[in-house]
């Protein structure tokens, strides 16, 4: 029963990333060394860990508040508000960043009815080519997959609580602070670390958007394979490298639900 799915992931992700494993290790890892002693690479890692907490916090915090305001909703309504704000996930990056540029570019919709109030298209869509904008674009379909995480835990979460805890004296903020977020915060923080690895290894949308312009990872993979005298295991390095900081990154959260799932069956 198991076979069929045991072939896709034997040939579309064991055989693959032995592919590139082998062609980042080629030469003894010499590859690695070049890697690592490019100044390039290092300003990419930053920029990618800027993007990558940024627009999962930004994902987060939005995704949140949906999330809060669905569960009240009764199912009906609930649900087919859910199928609208899954939409998003079913498109290409290339789809949601060429979006974004009819919405929000120099002639775009937005850019062009903003005008009529005194704003500056220019200045106003030069905002969506930097990396700001590049996070605004990423929460697009981000918020989707923190509302899909968070949503059956405030489903289930009983609101009385915090209505008893207020009226044993709590304020609103401290009865949210000490009844909500314990019960949320492990699935909040799935949902935090599985945007983030989104967020670091997207590439399409990126591309799009700003090109080369800003210094990410996924965009100095491109050009390491897209420049005339492309270095293939430099670029298997750097993707081996991506893929690494995504797995550690989906690993600790996995860790911390993991460890509070003991501390709570132990209490």
């Amino acid at each position: 029963m198991a076979a069929p799915g045991a072939l896709v992931i034997l040939l579309f992700f064991v055989v693959p990333l032995a592919v590139v494993v082998s062609e980042a290790f080629t030469g003894g890892g010499a590859a690695f060394a070049r890697l690592f002693s490019d100044g390039i690479f290092w300003r990419g890692l930053l920029g990618t860990l800027i993007l990558g907490m940024t627009a999962p916090a930004v994902s987060l915090a939005v995704g949140f508040g949906v999330a809060w305001h669905l569960s009240a909703m009764p199912e009906n309504v609930r649900t087919n508000l859910l199928f609208w704000i899954s939409l998003p996930l079913t498109f290409s990056g290339l789809i949601v960043a060429y979006g974004f540029i009819l919405a929000f570019g120099r002639s775009g919709f937005v850019t062009l009815s903003l005008s009529y109030l005194g704003s500056d298209p220019a200045t106003f869509s030069g905002f969506l080519y930097s990396p700001a904008g590049l996070a605004f674009a990423y929460s697009y379909y981000l918020i989707p997959r923190v509302v899909l995480i968070l949503l059956p835990v405030l489903v289930n979460f009983d609101r009385s609580q915090i209505a008893a805890a207020e009226s044993l004296g709590a304020s609103g903020l401290r009865a949210v602070m000490d009844v909500l977020i314990p019960q949320v915060l492990p699935s909040a923080v799935a949902a935090y670390c599985l945007v983030a690895a989104v967020a670091i290894g997207a590439y399409g949308t990126a591309l799009a958007l700003v090109g080369t312009q800003v210094n990410i990872l996924p965009l100095v993979l491109y050009s390491r394979i897209s420049d005339t005298g492309a270095d293939f295991p430099s670029a298997a390095a750097l993707s081996v490298v991506l893929l690494a900081l995504c797995t550690l990154v989906l690993a600790a959260g996995e860790l911390f639900v993991l460890k509070r799932e003991r501390r709570d069956a132990v209490s």
